[in-house]
């Protein structure tokens, strides 16, 4: 079964080690962070899921505040919006509805804070786009990341908006 509650401290050790294994499998981040914790913690609001008792997976709800990224000209309205990211899910622990339930999860905080949830995902991650379609999460345009690829390259990333 599984739960979702805030993060807290006592839980970054087990997410950084789930990130390494998410990262080692299926390559998110693009590069390793030089600081892993503080990629993790980010900024706004933390949740994660819990698979056999253990912390194995997180999303965080982060305000877009000005100046806005490039990436945010495509979202509707004039907002708010909270911005969906750091979502992954350890692959011992992926295949058990974790994400999917991460991401409701986000999305409908954001609507309870009088928001919209929106996020930027690389294009290359059909995982992650197939989930967000399924979700109902709507394609609303795509443009160049922010960050570099482990080649140098900057990625083509897809924007998303929960649903209404």
């Amino acid at each position: 079964m599984l739960t979702i509650r805030p993060r807290t401290p006592a839980d970054l050790p087990v997410l950084v080690a789930a990130l390494r294994a998410v990262h080692e499998a299926q390559g998110y981040p693009s590069l390793w962070p030089e600081d892993p914790e503080a990629f993790v913690t980010g900024r706004g609001d933390a949740w994660v899921t819990l698979w056999r008792g253990q912390p194995a997976g997180q999303v965080l709800l982060s305000p877009l505040t000005p100046p806005l990224p490039a990436w945010a000209s495509v979202l509707p309205g004039p907002g708010p919006h909270l911005e969906v990211k750091r979502l992954f899910v350890a692959p011992a622990a992926q295949g058990q509805g974790a994400a999917r339930a991460l991401l409701a999860h986000a999305a409908a905080q954001a609507r309870q804070a009088g928001a919209r949830a929106a996020l930027q995902v690389n294009e290359r991650s059909a995982p992650a786009t197939t989930l967000y379609e399924r979700e109902g999460w709507r394609r609303l345009g795509r443009t160049q990341g922010t960050w570099r690829e482990a080649d140098g390259g900057v990625p083509t990333v897809l924007v998303y908006a929960a649903p209404a």
